[in-house]
């Protein structure tokens, strides 16, 4: 489960009224964030509000289409964008899965962070509201096929503090982002994947 939240996320709009100050700091966001550099946690929740699981690691990002999630606990997963396709390495499973990166983003909440900054084609906003000093807006996606209902991302100032992402079987995913630098130095190789030998490669390469 842990990996089809993120390859949902690695896979995340002005159509509707939209408060200014809910577009401001996503505009200003997107705006001023070419990378990104931070670490997180994932808390899973079921449609009764239990805990069923728990993750952290690191992020890298480089827009549009660049990315390396970096899962450390509770076991080892690597995705990396490389701009052309997503890779998806279970090293637990010694599997590695690969899709075409318009695919693979397309309308799903990765695109609110990893893709061009034409989100208003994908979404409608809306102002979620201030709770303990976080500012959050509410994004849904204009088409009905994909996997999510609303994400929320919330803000403190123009930065990223956390993404909140409802799905269409009532869990909710709680993404909180710490030590984060928006542009900072990222070196090309972060975002390539070479499959090791011996792994075996399932989809579109």
């Amino acid at each position: 489960m842990i990996r089809k939240t993120l390859i949902s996320i690695l896979l995340l709009s002005l159509a509707a009224p939209v408060w200014a100050s809910a577009q401001a700091r996503l505009e200003a966001f997107v705006a001023s964030t070419k990378g990104l550099k931070a670490n997180f946690t994932q808390t899973v929740y079921d449609r009764a509000g239990r805990k069923t699981q728990e993750a952290s690691g690191n992020l890298f990002l480089s827009r549009p289409g660049k990315f390396r999630w970096v899962y450390q606990k509770p076991y080892a997963q690597l995705i990396v964008g490389d701009g052309k396709r997503v890779w998806i390495h279970d090293e637990d499973l010694d599997q590695i899965t690969v899709r075409q990166l318009d695919q693979a983003l397309g309308d799903s909440p990765a695109a609110l962070l990893a893709g061009d900054n034409n989100i208003d084609k994908l979404f409608n906003l809306k102002d979620g509201g201030d709770k303990d000093g976080v500012a959050w807006l509410e994004a849904t996606p204009k088409s009905k096929e994909g996997s999510f209902e609303m994400v929320r991302m919330g803000f403190k100032g123009n930065d990223l503090q956390a993404m909140e992402l409802k799905d269409n079987f009532g869990q909710t995913t709680l993404l909180r982002f710490t030590n984060l630098q928006r542009n900072p130095s990222l070196g090309a190789s972060l975002f390539r994947f070479v499959p090791p030998k011996g792994v075996d490669v399932i989809g579109d390469r």
